[in-house]
């Protein structure tokens, strides 16, 4: 009751004083002939309407009360001055807390309408414009504005913002903020938020946007949308978890009576700093660097920089040792040594005294570097750096590859890092999967030694290593969780979060059980979540399983490719059930990748099982499996690694091509939690698309009619709104029945 005061004391006052009280016959007064939805886009009969170009928004929130205010800029490319009124699409219980704009005009105004009279504005909207993209709103409340004015070619800035109280999960504070699912809009919103909590805040994530994220105290973080991020579709997410003794836990359920359950993805946060009587886990680090003739230059002096910044950010309790080779290995100690000055200046002297020279002896190199003595009460890694591919001694990528797992008895995290991309990709990739590392690609252009210092800056502080997780079962002792992605668990270092992704079943609570080495102690945790929150609003749990799960399963048919010669014609049969999921995951969930981007083409009939397959498999043979080196190699490897690791959504189906630039596909859209695809005009519900070609539609339903707004209002229901807003005639499955929804003709 306590966190709810200070907004119920905000309720019963007025709108800022310098404003005056809303008009509340703004709610009955006709649209104004240029409207603005910042979250959606203009709707304007004016022959040159009021243009949005950027939105910037800052979110404070102090335990569960939150202030979410708006920046809107306006560019009226006219020359009379224009005037125009704001619609903004809100959460239901929200509260006006401040309106304002630039330049002269009447005082400004706003009011906050009840969901039943927005929806009256929504449906008005799509009757005057013919525009049902609005309706992705429909189930939430609206703050519409008084008339304000915008100079003829000039700007306006408008100043807006509301309060409302979050929801709360247990452990785990939601915060959402409505904006459209289209891909066609371009508007970027800058979106900053400080999270104030009076518990200390263990982690913090969002399965819709890229964040950056500073930590100010234990109890006060800062998030930060990434730049490339800001034109992300959809609503922004942000959630983050409250510490209590140990590691903070909390679970997303999307039911699904297809799957006995449902899906679900776990999220567990590290506390915000080591206690001081927890023991730290020192780290034993092995920088094996490569020396050939292919490194001289530029590549050279990043690398030797690189090891030498690695060393210098060890403690002084921490152990390390570097292993250069080319057709031969060199190492700097028998064995890893701790950093200090003296052994700090052996390193440096080392370093200085190599010269790039000869061929590239992959093999042996991490044979020396694995078959080390660890450090007792160490977490044992490697960082393994080249630029080219085996040419000296075993160069067969098999036998490599299995150095990993034979020549590791120690257990040593493998981190590689491919420069440039005449890399085995693949290679580097899978050494790193099979050792809990992370394979890093430095693209042309980029330093060696910033990749390598992130990577670095990364492993600070291990907190837990060598995580297992015990999985739910019921009376009988069957497990109740399936396909956990990702199998192996990753070690977790400071400031990291662990992102678990799999399928339940059954309705009774979930009891899970991490383990994990902490400096040398075996600790477990206990976490039991209630599924009664489970909800179909969390789409995009099932939608990061199945992103992982095809990367895992590309994965699979690119290892197999390893060491086959060129121009040979495995036999699809060998894959066959590989490519049928990743098809059938791929047109389910609307996940696209570079091997199935033919599924969204025009030509392509999916009812044609055969050669849909034929279609897959030549990709992945072709690509996956032939493409090793190169630009599209490392392109491939670097978009699988992204895909197997996913904990945001990727709605406009973005990869990286053999350019290295990135793409991505406009012909599919992923609404709520269903996709279509682009068909001669029709958006097709992807659960119709293998027979939508001889399908017939039970209805027939024109947007704006009285039958439109009811389905509307049961889309509502389900959580999938959404699924209306597209440009087009829509061809969707609702409860069984087949309906066709048909545009407003002019």
């Amino acid at each position: 009751m306590r966190l709810l005061l200070p907004l119920l004391a905000l309720c019963a006052t007025p709108l800022i004083a310098q404003q005056a009280q809303p008009d509340m016959r703004l709610s009955a007064r006709p649209l104004h002939a240029n409207a603005i939805v910042p979250q959606a886009r203009n709707f304007s009969a004016a022959p040159q309407p009021v243009r949005i170009t950027g939105v910037a928004v800052n979110i404070k929130v102090v335990d569960q009360a939150a202030t979410t205010s708006f920046v809107i800029k306006l560019h009226n490319p006219g020359r009379v001055m224009a005037e125009a009124e704001m619609l903004l699409p809100v959460p239901m219980g929200c509260v006006i807390g401040r309106f304002d704009f630039d330049g002269v005009g009447a005082e400004p105004s706003a009011v906050l309408l009840p969901v039943v009279e927005a929806r009256r504005i929504y449906d008005d909207i799509v009757r005057r414009y013919k525009d049902p993209a609005i309706m992705q709103f429909s189930g939430l409340s609206l703050v519409r504005t008084s008339v304000f004015p915008v100079p003829a070619g000039g700007n306006q800035e408008i100043r807006f913002s509301y309060d409302h109280v979050l929801a709360a999960n247990a452990a785990r504070i939601d915060y959402e903020l409505p904006r459209s699912e289209a891909l066609s809009y371009q508007i970027p919103w800058a979106i900053h938020a400080t999270l104030n909590s009076t518990r200390p805040i263990a982690t913090t994530y969002s399965p819709s946007h890229e964040l950056v994220t500073e930590r100010k105290t234990d109890n006060v973080v800062c998030v930060n949308v990434t730049e490339k991020s800001r034109l992300d579709p959809g609503p922004f997410r942000l959630s983050y978890l409250v510490s209590g003794d140990g590691i903070a836990a909390s679970l997303f359920a999307y039911p699904d009576p297809k799957v006995g359950g449902g899906y679900f993805l776990m999220i567990a946060g590290l506390p915000p700093t080591p206690a001081a009587n927890r023991p730290r886990m020192a780290r034993e680090v092995t920088i094996v660097l490569d020396r050939s003739g292919s490194m001289a230059g530029d590549k050279w002096k990043q690398a030797r920089a690189a090891a030498q910044q690695v060393i210098a950010g060890l403690a002084e309790d921490e152990y390390f040792n570097v292993i250069a080779y080319s057709d031969q290995v060199d190492s700097l100690f028998a064995a890893p040594m701790p950093r200090t000055e003296a052994n700090e200046a052996a390193a440096r002297r080392f370093l200085s005294n190599l010269r790039p020279a000869g061929g590239t002896n992959i093999h042996d190199a991490p044979v020396e570097a694995l078959r080390q003595k660890p450090v007792a009460n160490s977490l044992p890694m490697v960082l393994f750096l080249t630029d080219g591919l085996p040419t000296i001694g075993n160069t067969g990528e098999k036998s490599i590859r299995e150095l990993a797992v034979a020549h590791n008895p120690h257990a040593r995290r493998v981190f590689t890092f491919g420069v440039g991309v005449d890399v085995n990709a693949p290679l580097l990739e899978a050494i790193s999967d099979t050792t809990r590392g992370s394979p890093t690609f430095v693209l042309p252009g980029e330093d060696v030694e910033v990749k390598v210092g992130d990577v670095a800056r990364r492993l600070h502080g291990p907190m837990m290593a060598s995580p297992s997780l015990a999985l739910p079962r019921d009376a009988t002792g069957a497990v109740r969780v399936t396909e956990v992605l990702p199998k192996a668990l990753p070690d977790l270092f400071e400031g990291e979060q662990l992102v678990l992704l799999g399928k339940y079943s059954g309705e009774t609570p979930l009891e899970f059980k991490l383990k994990g080495d902490c400096a040398g102690t075996e600790r477990e945790f206990k976490f039991t979540f209630a599924l009664d929150s489970a909800t179909t609003r969390n789409s995009f749990v099932p939608r990061l399983w199945a992103g992982r799960r095809v990367g895992i399963l590309v994965d699979a048919i690119r290892q197999a490719g390893a060491d086959q010669p060129l121009g040979t014609q495995p036999a699809m049969a060998a894959y066959k059930e590989l490519i049928d999921e990743i098809v059938r995951l791929s047109t389910e969930f609307g996940i696209l990748t570079e091997y199935t981007a033919f599924l969204a083409l025009e030509g392509t009939d999916l009812s044609k099982t055969a050669d849909v397959q034929a279609a897959a498999w030549n990709n992945l043979r072709s690509r996956g499996q032939q493409q090793r080196t190169g630009n599209a190699g490392v392109s491939q490897s670097a978009n699988n690694d992204e895909m197997k690791k996913q904990y945001r959504e990727n709605k406009r189906n973005e990869w990286m091509d053999d350019k290295l630039s990135r793409v991505s596909v406009g012909q599919v859209q992923q609404l709520n939690d269903l996709a279509f695809f682009s068909r001669k005009g029709r958006w097709i519900d992807s659960r119709l698309l293998d027979k939508a070609a001889d399908l017939k539609p039970a209805r027939e339903i024109t947007v704006g009619s009285e039958e439109y707004r009811k389905l509307v209002e049961k889309l509502e229901n389900q959580g999938r709104a959404s699924c209306v807003s597209l440009e087009g005639e829509i061809l969707l499955m609702v409860d069984g029945e087949v309906v066709l929804i048909k545009p407003v003709k002019d």
